[in-house]
């Protein structure tokens, strides 16, 4: 794993910020996020209104919280929203009552493998209320009457997603996603939201090839807005990367497009295995995060998801245990760092046509020969021209010629360009 660096601090500080925020598929808490992470990038902020059809879909009305609590006879709290965002289900429907324990627990969700830990859980498109806390506190509530009061609305919006592009070279795009729909989960999705802002800040310190759209937004119903939203200039997007789980102490997992052999799948998978990082490549399954709306057949996107241990893969997942001591500035400059390390191959892996190509051109003519003098790898670069320009008749491209050459990318890379400035090659 790489070392810790002055952005996996930064990252951290950002996912610590985030993290007591109340998020939801809408509402203030996702404005909130936004409005934190436009102090480190420029933002467009989309607000799309309750009752809008997306797709299949139709963006729901806007939910707000302001406080939810259960307690005693005492008046005592002993379940509070203001301790933690997760202890309220999420879009719970407003209530004032007061119940006996009896009736209350069809209204509460624990872990009993997990008894110290609170669970997460939702009903977004299904008018209901309930409270998450932990088995032990709820095994310590003795019986009687409890006041029940959540504070919340559940009324005509907007749903509100933000996208920064980082302009390229060229008008084709790769999307980088993440999204901005959970409450207090810090590496499902905090550390994606904080990777994906300082990626996007790294590119900007170039021109890179394509252009970076990143897109943050509310899982499914977000991505899938921003899907209907953009259907007639979809086929822009080339690329693209859904980033999520990116800041456990887990080793970095890659899961392929749906297509299986896009070229970011390529991309990824040769990246992964040159660095020497522990890793897995994991095959597409419909199931997941908005991976599977980019991929849907309709649409039949190149786009994969990079991630540490993958969603539901680690036991913290969705509970109060993934907290901020459970990512890592470690983790998360190392999965920015893989980021990097693949857009860098991705923006220069191009086809090349060789302008001379009746037999081998004279190399040491052209000074080619004497550029590799006194280099530890000359014959390795000396190969990496010749396989270049082998292999440089369209078809193939730059990613091909080092996994059929057994070369690395960069060497390659490098090749094409001192055969593109003599004038050998053209993309």
């Amino acid at each position: 794993m790489a070392p810790v660096t002055a952005a996996g601090e930064e990252m951290h500080a950002l996912v610590e910020r985030l993290y007591p925020l109340c998020r939801s598929i809408t509402g203030d808490g996702v404005r909130a996020t936004l409005e934190i992470v436009g102090e480190y990038l420029p933002l467009r902020v989309h607000e799309v209104p309750t009752g809008t059809q997306v797709l299949d879909w139709t963006v729901p009305q806007e939910w707000n919280i302001r406080d939810a609590y259960i307690a005693d006879s005492a008046g005592h709290r002993v379940v509070d929203f203001a301790a933690s965002s997760l202890h309220v289900l999420g879009y719970s429907v407003p209530v004032s009552a007061t119940m006996p324990l009896a009736e209350l627990r069809a209204h509460l969700h624990t872990l009993p493998d997990h008894p110290s830990w609170v669970p997460y859980r939702t009903s977004y498109y299904r008018p209901e209320w309930g409270f998450c806390l932990s088995q032990e506190a709820l095994d310590a509530l003795p019986e009687g009457r409890y006041e029940v009061r959540i504070d919340s609305t559940l009324a005509d919006g907007h749903l509100t997603y933000a996208e920064h592009v980082v302009p390229g070279q060229v008008s084709d795009e790769v999307i980088v996603s993440c999204h901005v729909c959970h409450p207090s989960l810090a590496n499902d999705n905090l550390a994606g939201i904080a990777v994906a802002t300082f990626l996007a800040r790294a590119l900007a310190q170039r021109t890179p090839y394509y252009t970076y759209r990143f897109l943050f937004a509310p899982g499914t119903i977000g991505a899938i807005t921003w899907l209907a939203r953009n259907a007639e200039r979809v086929d822009r997007v080339k690329h693209g990367l859904v980033l999520a789980c990116a800041g456990d102490r887990g080793e970095l997992t890659y899961k392929r497009s749906r297509r299986g052999d896009a070229e970011i799948d390529r991309v990824m998978r040769h990246v992964l295995a040159a660095s020497g990082r522990p890793h897995r490549v994991n095959e597409f399954t419909p199931y997941g995060y908005d991976e599977r709306q980019f991929c849907s057949p309709g649409f039949d996107l190149g786009v994969g998801s990079l991630s540490r241990t993958p969603y539901a893969g680690y036991p913290e997942y969705h509970t109060s245990a993934d907290d901020l001591d459970f990512v890592s500035p470690e983790a998360m400059a190392d999965t920015l760092a893989v980021c990097r390390e693949a857009f860098a191959v991705l923006d220069r892996n191009r086809r090349y046509v060789n302008l001379s190509p009746y037999g081998e051109p004279q190399l040491g003519r052209r000074g080619l020969y004497d550029s590799l003098g006194g280099r530890s790898d000359a014959k390795e670069a000396q190969m990496a021209m010749l396989w270049v320009l082998s292999l440089s008749d369209g078809e193939h491209a730059l990613l091909d010629v080092a996994e059929r050459a057994g070369l690395p990318f960069d060497t390659v890379a490098a090749a094409a360009d001192a055969l593109h400035g003599a004038g050998l090659v053209k993309a």
